[in-house]
């Protein structure tokens, strides 16, 4: 329940309260993405909004919940004639599981009356389910892109298209979108981030007596659910009640040009992609309004809206953390808190006439306090410093000793990312979808069908039909339906492709650390990172210098923990090269026993020189069998080729550093080579 958990304990959750509230008044605003670390209430508050929302009409016996006083033309089970309510029902929460179906999503064609009765009907899925409630997809992290899609295509159009299996149906599908997720997990695509109206961050106080009072509060509804609810009763009807009456405000809520400039005036200034963000900010600012019982927008409303719909939405780079700067929110908003129209001499709309105020963001490509990070870390990987051009521009130093270059501990500096060469791993996985090797997945292309081996999960039905056919007379059909056996159910086999687990193994040792060449070294594997990012991989670091190796990324999907080690890595000291070998196969082993199904590729990136730490040729062997790339970071005009011997021994790729953007340029063309 809402009201009964204690806001000052949970960091960010009175934000969250007010994004929920603001999309039940007007789900025109686009939903909610809520991130936050494990354990914030994040899935508690969600699950207890459902609750607070108004009952609605639903035309008796319609399995897409229409309205009675304005039914769906378009509905699969009509049509309906508009009249009086034929059943009233609390709103649906409706949950999609990370591991659902694009059936179960959207709907298909019902194979139980396909095959007995020979009849083509529709089996709604859940985008129907929540229609006119809240759709909650926790984890939305985690879940499918091309599910993604589909879920923020039919919240954004308020309309489901299914065109599968010979069925083509559109039916209404208006829902409050909630998406929950926790970053250390990975992150979402930015173009998938715009899709949500606003996103909130949570985490949990550190303040003990707040702590306590959550604690509190769930052991006592543990003891006596019953008498807790009651308790709180009042409070969770008036909510309903401000509900249901900023619902029925909205439509009368004006918004004054001078708002409608003002909210221009500040997506413009944040450098948002897009109208988007003017569009669900106007929303949530008449939401907002309609909140507070005004018949108008003010100023206050667009400041309100702007925090929610904006942060996310200046994500720039995939390893941009999002964030606002409420000082700079508050100074636009100051400059265009007016009635009368900017003059056309100035700027554009909340600009002055001398340009964006001096503490705005600056041009594209220079880091302001409008463009950073907003924690105070490295500007996005493709805006690096001055000082990281500098020292990419110094010379190399002789590779011969371990302490060359850099002094022990210094970190080098990293440019601009770019594209890299697809690295596959050989023949055919069964790991979980994404863009990287070849895999039989469920969401790729139909190559064949086959018997199940179990319970069908997507039948291939010409198949099937095949299989049957010729079997009628036998089995005695006299009517229209088909008489099917169980091995006569074929299951279609698919072929897509599927994420991988990339472990990178650096070489941060002296032998490396050449300002230039660790600068080269790690823009390069930054820019690796960046391509499992794209193509949905689990990534790991492994580091080795000085006497050993250390895993200095554990695998996660959090590509931008991975990006984020990287920046600060060190340099300097000897070459354990055989020490980075032996942790990269203890990192893989484990991994296998944790997710089989992924497959490992292995990304050692060193010049091949080892200088401490046991046999190589011994620790190669303990990744036998291991799909491997070595990153030859020799360089100079005399090569002694330990790289090229050290891929020999992992049966591994070898790709030049110095050629690895030029391979990304023409990877299209080389396939085979890749």
């Amino acid at each position: 329940m809402i009201v009964t958990y204690p806001f000052s304990a949970v960091v960010g959750l009175d934000d969250l309260k007010l994004a929920l509230a603001l999309n039940a008044v007007s789900p025109r605003v686009g939903g909610v993405l809520v991130r936050g670390e494990k354990g914030t209430a994040k899935s508690t508050i969600v699950r207890a909004l459902a609750a607070q929302l108004p009952s609605v009409d639903v035309v008796a016996g319609c399995r897409f919940a229409c309205d009675p006083a304005a039914p769906d033309p378009g509905c699969p089970d009509g049509p309906h004639e508009a009249g009086p309510a034929g059943a009233r029902r609390p709103a649906a929460l409706v949950e999609l599981p990370v591991g659902a179906s694009e059936d179960r999503l959207v709907g298909s064609l019902d194979m139980e009356r396909a095959l007995t009765e020979g009849v083509k009907a529709f089996e709604p899925g859940l985008l129907a389910a929540a229609h006119r409630g809240v759709l909650y997809v926790d984890e939305v992290n985690l879940l499918h892109d091309h599910l993604v899609d589909l879920l923020l295509d039919a919240a954004a159009l308020g309309t489901c298209y299914v065109e599968r299996e010979s069925v083509s149906v559109r039916h209404a599908a208006r829902f409050l979108l909630v998406g929950t997720m926790n970053p250390e997990e990975g992150e979402l695509r930015p173009q998938l981030l715009d899709r949500f109206g606003l996103t909130v961050e949570v985490r949990a106080s550190r303040d003990p007596d707040e702590r306590a009072e959550v604690v509190r509060r769930r052991l006592a509804f543990d003891a006596a659910p019953e008498e807790f609810a009651a308790r709180w009763a009042a409070e969770e009807a008036a909510l309903a009640e401000r509900i249901a009456r900023a619902r029925a405000r909205v439509p009368g809520v004006r918004l004054p040009d001078a708002r409608l400039r003002q909210i221009a005036a500040v997506c413009a200034a944040f450098e948002v992609d897009g109208l988007r963000a003017d569009l669900v900010t106007a929303n949530a600012a008449i939401a907002h309004a309609a909140w507070h019982g005004r018949d108008e927008v003010t100023t206050e409303d667009v400041r309100a809206a702007a925090r929610l719909s904006l942060p996310h939405r200046r994500r720039r780079d995939p390893f941009d953390a999002p964030g606002l700067d409420e000082s700079l929110l508050d100074e636009l908003l100051d400059q265009t808190d007016d009635d009368t129209p900017d003059d056309p001499t100035d700027g554009g709309p909340g600009v002055p006439p001398n340009g964006p105020p001096e503490d705005g963001p600056g041009p594209a490509d220079e880091p302001g306090p409008g463009r950073s990070n907003g924690d105070g870390s490295e500007p996005p990987a493709g805006k690096p410093r001055d000082n990281a051009q500098d020292g990419a521009n110094q010379s190399d130093h002789h590779q011969g000793s371990d302490n060359a270059g850099e002094s022990d501990g210094e970190v080098a500096m990293v440019a601009a990312p770019y594209r890299v060469p697809l690295l596959e791993v050989p023949g055919i996985g069964e790991g979980v979808a994404g863009r990287r090797s070849r895999s039989r997945t469920a969401h790729g292309r139909a190559t064949g069908s086959r018997r199940p081996s179990g319970r069908v999960r997507d039948l291939h039905l010409t198949a099937t039909v095949l299989a049957a056919a010729p079997h009628q007379a036998a089995r005695g059909r006299t009517g229209p339906g088909l008489v099917l056996r169980d091995d006569d159910l074929r299951e279609v086999v698919r072929e897509g492709r599927e994420g991988n687990l990339v472990l990178f193994v650096v070489d941060a040792s002296g032998s490396m650390a050449a300002r230039k060449r660790m600068t080269a070294v790690k823009t390069a594997v930054l820019s690796l990172l960046l391509d499992a990012y794209q193509r949905r991989d689990k990534v790991g670091l492994v580091t080795f210098r000085g006497a050993g190796a250390e895993t200095a990324l554990p695998p996660t999907s959090s590509v931008e923990a991975g990006a984020a080690r990287l920046r600060s890595l060190p340099t300097g000291g000897r070459t354990p090269l055989a020490a980075g070998l032996v942790r990269a196969a203890e990192v893989l082993r484990v991994e296998r026993l944790r997710d089989p199904a992924r497959r490992p590729l292995l990304v050692l990136v060193t010049d091949g020189r080892a200088t401490a730490g046991g046999d190589v040729d011994r620790a190669a062997a303990l990744l036998a069998g291991t799909a491997s790339v070595v990153v030859d970071c020799e360089s100079g005009p005399v090569r002694l080729g330990l790289a090229v011997r050290l891929a020999s021994r992992l049966r591994a790729r070898l790709v030049p550093l110095d050629a690895m953007a030029d391979l990304g340029s023409v990877v299209r063309d080389h396939r085979k080579a890749v």
